[in-house]
């Protein structure tokens, strides 16, 4: 006689990831969607092709397989496809746009990880390793990818390669220096336990401040875009990254609504101008905001090791010979320095 195998049921949690790995993926791929949507907002046609100086899609892509694994990467290319779809008839190219822009941020976060990457972003090799591995090398993929695709469906003549190509690049790379960091800063928010009124009047003026003097210096065609810089300096000084973060967001959206509506500075240049001003003093702004915010990070971090160990160090000297001298290696209870 057979034996018959015993039936196994699957558990609820063998039901329950697939379950929630299909509601991630098609959660990256909504969100991908929604801002790629208004990213092609602020689109502008270069040797007649549409790009975007901020393609915020690269940013998110990069910051949800940090946060949730290189399996979300379908979750990324289903997203890519429904933008092109969202924005006309897809055509051969499109293929290799979707491949383009899934493969950039892949290589962003193995390039990261490689490098010992933290999504904290409290070392300055951390702030580098975006900058460069995530933000200037991956980006070479997708806009390599994404113009060679269009040269090769007809869609652009090769001899608008190297225009259309620059402006891919920085808009795709500002899409990871501006939007990754202040989703992963994000993650950190903690309100205080017990606000003060100072508590909330310094994050509002530093907003209002930075987007007041950002629409001045876009309405005005005097040379005044570096009015920014002092309140990205004081967003990072004082919050670090979750105040860094937003200004410099705020600031690369009002520069590229003046630039693609030709106002202010940008009023008296060509496209291609208009475009080196603009990238220029984008990509300015989020390395002053992330290497500053990275920096004063880990200054603050070293400075807690240091007074902890010193902590260590005179609990140890006291239990070997305890007196009152050492008493004043400890901190006082209340916290305050002596």
């Amino acid at each position: 006689m057979t034996a018959v195998p015993p039936i196994t049921v699957p558990s609820y949690r063998d039901l329950r990831q697939p379950a929630v790995t299909a509601v991630r993926l098609l959660a990256v791929a909504a969100v991908y969607l929604a801002a790629g949507r208004l990213g092609l907002l602020l689109q502008v046609v270069v040797a007649g092709a549409k790009v975007t100086p901020l393609w915020p899609p690269t940013g998110i892509a990069v910051t949800c397989l940090l946060l949730f694994g290189l399996g979300m990467w379908p979750g990324v290319a289903l997203g890519a496809f429904l933008v092109i779809i969202s924005s006309g008839p897809p055509h051969l190219g499109s293929i290799g746009i979707v491949a383009g822009n899934t493969l950039a941020p892949v290589a962003a976060c193995l390039m990261l990880h490689r490098a010992g990457f933290r999504i904290e972003l409290d070392r300055l090799r951390d702030g580098v390793a975006l900058v460069f591995l995530g933000a200037f090398g991956a980006m070479l993929i997708s806009s390599s990818v994404g113009t060679a695709s269009l040269i090769l469906d007809g869609t652009l003549p090769a001899a608008d390669f190297w225009s259309t190509w620059s402006a891919w690049w920085t808009g795709d790379a500002m899409g990871v220096l501006v939007f990754t960091p202040l989703l992963l800063a994000l993650r950190t928010v903690r309100l205080p336990t017990a606000p003060g009124p100072w508590d909330w009047v310094e994050p509002t003026l530093l907003l209002a401040g930075t987007a007041a003097v950002t629409v001045i210096a876009t309405s005005t065609t005097l040379g005044l875009l570096f009015l920014v810089f002092p309140f990205l300096i004081w967003a990072a000084l004082r919050f670090q990254l979750i105040g860094a973060a937003p200004c410099v967001l705020l600031v690369s959206v009002l520069t590229v609504a003046a630039a693609t509506d030709h106002a202010g500075p940008f009023a008296h240049h060509g496209l291609v101008a208009d475009m080196v001003i603009l990238q220029l003093l984008n990509g300015c702004a989020a390395l002053t905001g992330l290497l500053l915010s990275a920096i004063i990070a880990e200054q603050r971090n070293t400075y807690q090791r240091i007074e902890q160990a010193c902590i260590q160090l005179a609990e140890v000297v006291h239990r070997l010979a305890p007196s009152e001298a050492t008493a004043r290696w400890l901190p006082p209870e209340d916290g305050s320095r002596r």
